[in-house]
């Protein structure tokens, strides 16, 4: 298995939005993703970018660093954003490549410090995240803020 930007991989471009939109997305906003994911990595911060997990040619995992997660705390940046690993690929470690790649990145694009959102208690405490706040979606639901240092 191997991480890659999904500018690295052109030829996975279009099922890299696919990848990222069944998970993330609704039935109205594929052209989002896409336009988002062809717009990324353009800046000279380097944020929004999006990396997909490569098992052969196929995608397993995916994972995007943003500037904002969609939640409240507009104040903290960058985040990590969409992490999914296939279910036929769980329990392998993959998820927890992901999260190292992710810091490591962020690290490489001069942030400090990390930042995601989740009602997944319990998991990203086993990767060194620390619950730092609680914020609001944009429906206002709330969820924990975690922080990690690159």
């Amino acid at each position: 298995m191997k991480i890659y930007s999904i500018h690295d991989r052109e030829e996975l471009f279009e099922e890299a939005v696919q990848a990222f939109w069944k998970q993330w997305g609704n039935e109205s906003n594929l052209r989002f993703y896409e336009d988002c994911m062809k717009h990324s990595s353009v800046t000279g911060e380097g944020v929004p970018s999006f990396y997909i997990a490569v098992e052969g040619s196929e995608i397993i995992g995916t994972y995007a660093i943003l500037r904002n997660d969609l939640v409240s705390r507009q104040d903290l940046s960058p985040w990590l954003a969409c992490l999914y690993v296939n279910p036929n690929y769980r329990g392998q470690e993959i998820g927890s490549q992901l999260l190292d790649h992710a810091i490591a990145e962020a690290g490489l694009k001069g942030f400090t410090k990390m930042y995601l959102t989740t009602d997944h208690i319990g998991y990203y405490e086993k990767y060194g995240w620390s619950k730092i706040a609680e914020c609001f979606d944009l429906f206002g639901n709330p969820s924990s803020v975690y922080e990690k240092f690159t």
